[in-house]
């Protein structure tokens, strides 16, 4: 069977015989993600602090796409033995393969945030945001690696473009977004000689539930700074993921892809 180091890069992205594990998947981009590798093929772990929003997540998706298999499970990403747990039930959502091929690292607080100056913010708030946004990235890493170290793999870190600006207000959760990139750069040098890639997506405001209720006008909210003078929605995004996971990337790692219509440019 091919595996994830061996194969040819394609001219088209497909993820059968793939098993993606996404987190933070019950909703908003997680669920598209999780979604999206669905629609290229791939068997799908979606996994939430929500237990019972994932399961349900997962039994739409499974509904509709019948031909792979998907579960709803769920994980504290601030926890060691919780990741653990979970990447060893994701693996075996495929026995005859006993891998994980991709990790979508998408688990964060955003939707709660408190907005206010770095000087006014809840110690407590802060904690759990770097607890949540950056601990767990590095908990999930390496939880799959054992599942990805045979026949090699992808990690997908979610970041966010809001790293490029020093958006103001939100000190806790922009320092987050910046430390997933500078791990994403330090596994990507030590996961490489294994065959696993490790990439940084750093989207900006992206028209969901999450940002809908955080923000008074997400649908304006920066729309006309970019090159492409409109709000992003979910689908604008998860191509960048597809792509980062796939072989057509395989030769690239430790790289933070900015999706935010042209705002920033690096």
């Amino acid at each position: 069977m091919q595996t994830m180091r061996d194969a040819k890069p394609a001219t088209q992205i497909d993820f059968r015989g793939r098993t993606v594990l996404v987190t933070g998947a019950a909703g908003g981009l997680g669920r598209a993600f999780a979604g999206a590798f669905a629609a290229a093929g791939a068997d799908v772990v979606l996994a939430d602090i929500a237990a019972d929003a994932v399961r349900e997540a997962a039994q739409d998706l499974a509904r509709e796409f019948r031909e792979q298999r998907i579960s709803g499970l769920a994980v504290d990403v601030t926890q060691q033995a919780s990741c653990d747990a979970l990447a060893r039930q994701a693996a075996d959502l495929a026995p005859e393969r006993s891998r994980i091929d991709v990790l979508v690292n998408n688990a964060a607080i955003y939707a709660t945030l408190t907005r206010a100056g770095f000087h006014e913010l809840d110690i407590d708030e802060w904690d759990r945001v770097m607890a949540v946004n950056l601990k767990g990235p590095f908990l999930m890493a390496r939880a799959v690696r054992p599942w990805m170290l045979q026949a090699g793999g992808s990690i997908v870190n979610v970041a966010s473009a809001t790293v490029l600006s020093g958006t103001p207000l939100w000190a806790h959760y922009i320092a987050s977004k910046a430390g997933v990139i500078g791990l994403t750069r330090s596994m990507a040098n030590e996961l490489g000689p294994h065959g696993i890639t490790v990439n940084a997506l750093a989207p900006g405001i992206t028209l969901t539930g999450a940002s809908l209720g955080l923000l008074p006008d997400a649908a304006g909210y920066g729309a006309t700074r970019g090159a492409i003078r409109r709000a992003a929605n979910a689908d604008d995004i998860v191509g960048a993921a597809l792509y980062l996971a796939s072989p057509l990337a395989a030769f690239m790692t430790g790289q933070t892809l900015v999706v935010d219509g042209g705002k920033q440019f690096i």
